[in-house]
C-alpha cells in the first residue's frame, strides 16, 4: 500500500498535462475523488477480460473506473469495438483522454467524467469492472436493471456478491470472471 501511495502521489503531482507530454501511460495510480484507489489492471489481465467477453467490432464497451482508459483503448484497438470509459477523478480523465489521443482511437473511445453508479448503461453489450467487492455488490442492481440480456460483464479479481460467474479464467494470477445478463422474467 505504501508504494502505491507514493506511486499515486507521484503521479498526481506531475498532473495529466505532464503525462500528455510523455504520451501513453502503462503504469498511472491515483487517487479517485470518492478517495477509492486507482489501481491498473495489468495488460494481460485487460486482454483476458476481452477475450473472455468475446468483444467484437460490433460490441459497445463500457469501463467503469477507467482510470488511465487503458481498457477502452485496448477494446478498440485490438478488437475494433466502439468504447465508453467513466472515470470520477478529472485528472485520470485528462490522463485517459491524452492516452487516447496517443493511441490514435478518439473515433471509437470516447472518457466520460461522472459517477458509474449515475452513468446510462443501456447502450453496452460488454462492461468491464476492477472495483472492489463491495462497489461490485453495489452495482448489481444496476446492472442488471440496464443492460439487455446477453450484455457480457467481466471483473478483473472480485466477484459480484453471491451471483455466480458463468466463467472465470486466471491470466498470470489474475482471476477474471464472466457473467451474462439473463432474459428478464415476463411474469
Amino acid at each position: 500500500m505504501r508504494v502505491a501511495a507514493m506511486l499515486c502521489a507521484a503521479v498526481m503531482a506531475f498532473g495529466a498535462q505532464a503525462a500528455c507530454e510523455r504520451g501513453p501511460t502503462t503504469a498511472a495510480a491515483g487517487m479517485q475523488e470518492s478517495e477509492a484507489l486507482y489501481l491498473p489492471t495489468p495488460g494481460h489481465a485487460v486482454d483476458a477480460m476481452l477475450k473472455l467477453a468475446r468483444v467484437t467490432a460490433k460490441d459497445v464497451v463500457y469501463d467503469l473506473g477507467s482510470g488511465d482508459g487503458r481498457i477502452p483503448i485496448a477494446a478498440a484497438r485490438q478488437h475494433g469495438a466502439r468504447a465508453v470509459g467513466v472515470e470520477l477523478d478529472a485528472r485520470m480523465v485528462e490522463l485517459a483522454r491524452c492516452n487516447i489521443r496517443a493511441a490514435k482511437v478518439g473515433h471509437l473511445v470516447e472518457i466520460r467524467q461522472g459517477d458509474l453508479f449515475k452513468a446510462d448503461l443501456r447502450e453496452a453489450t460488454v462492461v468491464t469492472l476492477f472495483l472492489f467487492p463491495e462497489m461490485n455488490l453495489k452495482l448489481r442492481g444496476k446492472l442488471l436493471a440496464e443492460l439487455r440480456p446477453g450484455a457480457r460483464i467481466v471483473s478483473h479479481r472480485f466477484g459480484i456478491g453471491d451471483w455466480p460467474p458463468e466463467r472465470s479464467v486466471e491470466a498470470d494470477g489474475n482471476r477474471i470472471f464472466l457473467w451474462t445478463v439473463p432474459a428478464r422474467d415476463k411474469r
